[in-house]
């Protein structure tokens, strides 16, 4: 099943029509839902024991994905998130724990990329998506300096448990970057604690989590993006999680457009030809690394994975140009 979510992609040997459930041994049910949450179509399919498990597994799993969006989201102005960016400009603001460690999380892999991953970059984001809205021009240089002066992850401070400060009168946060892989986990933990061990998860064939593996086989098999449809790159994951970025092509946007993905330290919308794809123990980290290996490139990206246990990358351009980064699972490439 192909999943295309216009520049997000992944290709995922897993046939179950909508709505379906049918038996896969005389052990094992197949069962499989999807719903429609933070902007993309959530799907699971999972293994269970027909005697004790029943599809009201998933629908819990996809309460968890519900209840994170209405933690992280940006969109809705009662989230918790839209309420701390609201009010935690020089004020300590009390969150939800788990609002509390995906920021965290988040601040953890901007140290990580020196800054490429920034989880502040909302204003620039915002004054980006305004420009790329109908046929108006680039922002100007000072409406430019003005939302770049706000970015910043230096300027979030943590106090532990759960307090959240803001030393910037115009910082916002747009979690969009790595919140469904977070809310993938939450969902996978959510079937572990109901004894469900072989699932697939998918946030829009952006980011996918895979837990345990199909009847009889060792892995759930992917096969990744790739813009030049020449090298194929394929990986089997087995409680892992893998993730893809792509920049927006202009022509999808407007005149005058570069991009969705912004650069907060150049405050513009990144050029790149590149896919990457990324390959780590949860649904957040990749869902992290993915747009932060985009952004660094491959000769900066490699030294970042270099670093970080159980993740490997793969680069693939419109002219069949693939680097790799191995310091976990392998990443097959065939073609030339």
């Amino acid at each position: 099943m192909r999943f295309d979510k216009r520049w997000l992609w992944a290709v995922v040997v897993l046939v179950v029509p909508a709505g379906s459930s049918g038996h896969t041994s005389p052990d094992k049910l197949l069962i499989y839902g999807r719903k429609y949450i933070m902007g993309t179509v959530f799907e699971i399919a999972a293994y269970v024991d027909s005697s004790q498990q029943t599809s009201a597994a998933i629908d819990k799993a996809f309460d968890e994905i519900v209840r994170m969006d209405n933690l992280m989201s940006n969109y809705k102005p009662d989230s918790a998130l839209s309420h701390l960016n609201r009010s935690a400009h020089f004020h300590a603001e009390r969150v939800p724990p788990d609002l509390y460690r995906v920021i965290e999380q988040a601040v953890q892999f901007s140290k990580i990329s020196d800054g490429k991953f920034d989880i502040t970059v909302a204003p620039l984001v915002d004054l980006w998506k305004s420009a790329m809205s109908g046929d108006s021009m680039p922002p100007l240089p000072a409406q430019h300096a003005q939302a770049q002066a706000c970015v910043g992850y230096e300027k979030i401070e943590l106090i532990p448990p759960d307090q959240v400060l803001f030393h910037s009168s115009c910082l916002t946060l747009d979690l969009g970057a790595i919140g469904k892989g977070y809310a993938l986990d939450r969902a996978a933990e959510m079937l572990h604690s109901l004894r469900i061990q072989n699932a697939f998860l998918n946030a829009g064939g952006s980011t996918i989590v895979a837990m345990g593996s199909p009847p009889g086989q060792n892995g759930w098999l992917l096969h990744l993006r790739d813009p030049s449809r020449k090298r194929d790159p394929q990986v089997t994951l087995k409680n892992q999680s893998v993730s893809t970025s792509e920049q927006t092509a202009p022509s999808l946007l407007g005149r005058g457009s570069g991009g969705h993905i912004i650069d907060p330290a150049s405050g513009q919308p990144l050029e790149t030809h590149f896919a990457v794809t990324v390959v780590a123990p949860t649904g957040t980290m990749s869902d992290a690394l993915s747009p932060t290996l985009l952004l660094l490139g491959p000769d900066r990206g490699k030294s970042v994975v270099s670093r970080i246990h159980q993740v490997s990358a793969v680069w693939v351009s419109p002219m069949a140009e693939v680097q790799t980064a191995m310091n976990g699972p392998q990443i097959s490439v065939g073609g030339k």
